[in-house]
């Protein structure tokens, strides 16, 4: 009997414990002393449900990866779309509309650099040969298809893109075409066609080297044809023949799914030779549109059969359990209020000031469970700048009625005492750094107005920094003196702006997906890896939450309570959230955990 030794070159190694679980050892297979199994790294399959688009849309079209997703076009109830939505990996978030509504169009390239083209206009024309660019923003038309069609494949890029199949209007001398075209960037050519004519059908792949499956001829077809950037050539067939699918992933490693009939959700994936059967996906649809790749891919929207739908899933082949991050419950404050300040960690967190009916002066602790009162503030007050530890806090600015206020206070652990005096006397400001170290931004001046003044604090005294590009209060802050971040916050209304402050001055940065004020920050992250979350957003209250890069912010799951004018503590994988206006003042705390991915070892068994 053939060995495993023989087979894979390793022995079955005896050990009392799992080895560190990574990508070096997968495959490998081990005894388990301890527990008396024999385990091995394998790959996990599987679709999990992500956030619905914000419309039940089905014909539409998709681009891009799965942590970066596009979709636009389609059919919603009452008709025909131009909207298009960004997938940022955890949300959707709506993008510029169209230049032409449509459904049944084909799409390819990335999120900021997209491609549309063909589909089906209503009234006139039907059968359209519009094509048109994304860069992230908005769309632009540019040289339309040869041929005017709709229920056409498409894959590539928006410089170098591929379309093909579809079917033409009736009364043209052949309905469903095999016709491919390749785009270069600004116009069309005709390329070799496809050897089995077809519509509805979905592809994969790059412009010399793409990927063309199912669809329907007469009947729902299952051939795969490749194309090598002139000819088609025909290789193994799905297994499923079906038409009205989603598809993703390169010429070698692609990714079908759904489709009908029946209504399905049937999943396979391709190696360059052949098909090999997947899990299912969560829902049964057709008509739906895909993105990403074989290991990683995206589908959303499309039609269950009894109606349109707005469902998005996720597809992941790999040893890691993919973790979203999440939000969950922690011990509520023991003064609910809003207005307050934070600073510390998720375990060791500072809570001060704020507003109940009166601003007050009260101090809280939290350690990772609960929160416990400690020392009041000298000056009661509201809307301050924060900074620190726990153990060495500080609280300045900020609103004592019916004036604001100045003043910095410095906290030991159990009791606050004196700092100095800010030079600009102000409330909604924001704040980061350490007790001895600190930046003080933005805010409110009576008789003045919004202020984009920015203060830096040595332990005893501030002096002047550089001023903030955009005016603005109710911001939020993170990092160092010397590598500070400002997010959001309302100038004459709510802003996306983020800036950074190198210590002397400010610089733009990545804009927030949802503009808002009264967010919350309060020391969770750095300058390159932050999380903002909460606000307040028109038209009312928000639990959105956001990380940042350094250069970019991606959408995450929200919070539970949607509040404004709240606490925030932690880093950017282990924050803290508290109080806030809910819109009554609340006394609710978060936890968040960032995203993490893990391996999991499979016991081998016989069966």
């Amino acid at each position: 009997m053939t060995t495993y030794n023989e087979l894979a070159g390793l022995r079955v190694n005896y050990v009392s414990s799992d080895p560190t679980l990574n990508t070096g050892n997968e495959g490998q297979v081990w005894y388990n002393s301890t527990s008396g199994t024999l385990k091995s790294l394998v790959q996990l399959k599987a679709w999990s449900s992500a956030s619905n688009l914000p419309a039940a849309t089905r014909f539409l079209a998709g681009a891009g990866t799965q942590t970066a997703g596009l979709a636009f076009g389609g059919l919603t109830v009452p008709g025909n779309t131009a909207a298009t939505n960004e997938y940022s990996g955890y949300t959707w978030a709506a993008g510029g509309n169209m230049v032409t509504t449509r459904r049944k169009l084909a799409g390819a390239g990335t999120q900021t650099a997209a491609l549309g083209f063909g589909g089906y206009a209503s009234p006139s024309p039907i059968t359209i040969t519009a094509t048109e660019k994304y860069d992230g923003s908005s769309w632009t038309s540019t040289g339309g298809l040869n041929s005017g069609r709709f229920d056409l494949a498409g894959t590539g890029t928006q410089t170098a893109g591929l379309a093909f199949g579809g079917f033409n209007p009736p009364g043209s001398p052949t309905n469903t075409t095999a016709a491919t075209e390749k785009f270069d960037g600004s116009t069309w050519t005709t390329s070799g066609n496809l050897n089995t004519a077809r519509r509805y059908l979905a592809g994969a792949g790059i412009q010399t080297a793409g990927l063309a499956f199912g669809g329907q001829d007469t009947a729902s077809v299952g051939s795969t044809e490749e194309f090598n950037g002139s000819t088609w050539t025909a290789v193994g067939s799905l297994n499923a023949a079906r038409l009205i699918l989603g598809g993703c992933g390169t010429q070698t490693a692609a990714l079908a799914f759904g489709g009908n009939p029946p209504n399905t959700g049937l999943t396979e994936q391709y190696d360059g030779t052949s098909w090999v059967s997947a899990p299912n996906m969560g829902t049964a649809r057709y008509q739906l549109a895909g993105a990403g790749t074989s290991p990683a891919g995206l589908a959303f929207g499309g039609e269950t059969g009894p109606a349109t739908s707005a469902a998005t899933e996720e597809f992941n082949s790999t040893i890691f359990s993919p973790a979203t991050g999440a939000w969950a419950s922690g011990g509520n404050l023991g003064t609910a209020r809003s207005g307050l300040a934070g600073a510390g960690t998720q375990t060791e967190a500072l809570g001060f000031g704020g507003v109940t009916t009166v601003a007050v002066a009260n101090t809280e602790e939290y350690n990772g469970t609960s929160w416990s009162p400690s020392g009041n503030m000298t000056t009661a007050r509201y809307a301050l700048g924060s900074a620190g530890t726990q153990t060495a806090g500080l609280g300045f600015g900020g609103y004592t009625p019916p004036t604001n206020s100045n003043a910095t206070e410095e906290y030991n652990g159990s009791t606050w005492g004196p700092g100095g005096n800010l030079n600009t006397t102000r409330r909604y400001l924001a704040g980061c750094g350490t007790q001895t170290s600190a930046l003080g931004f933005g805010g409110y001046i009576n008789g003045t107005g919004n202020t984009n003044a920015t203060e830096e604090y040595d332990g005893s005294a501030w002096t002047a920094g550089g001023n903030m590009g955009t005016t603005r209060r109710a911001t939020a802050g993170a990092g160092t003196q010397t590598a500070g971040l400002a997010a959001g916050g309302f100038s004459t209304t709510q802003v996306t702006a983020s800036e950074e402050y190198d210590g002397s001055a400010w610089t733009a940065g990545g804009s927030l997906n949802t503009a808002r004020n009264s967010l919350a920050i309060g020391g969770a992250g750095i300058q390159t890896a932050a999380l903002v979350f909460g606000g307040g957003a028109a038209p009312g209250l928000t639990g959105a939450t956001e990380q940042y890069d350094g250069t970019s912010w991606i959408s995450v799951p929200p919070m539970a309570t949607a509040r404004r004018e709240l606490g925030g503590a932690g880093t950017q994988t282990s924050a803290l959230a508290f109080g806030g206006t809910a819109p009554g003042a609340s006394a609710a705390t978060e936890e968040w955990s960032g995203p993490q991915t893990t391996a999991t070892a499979s016991t081998l068994t016989t069966s």
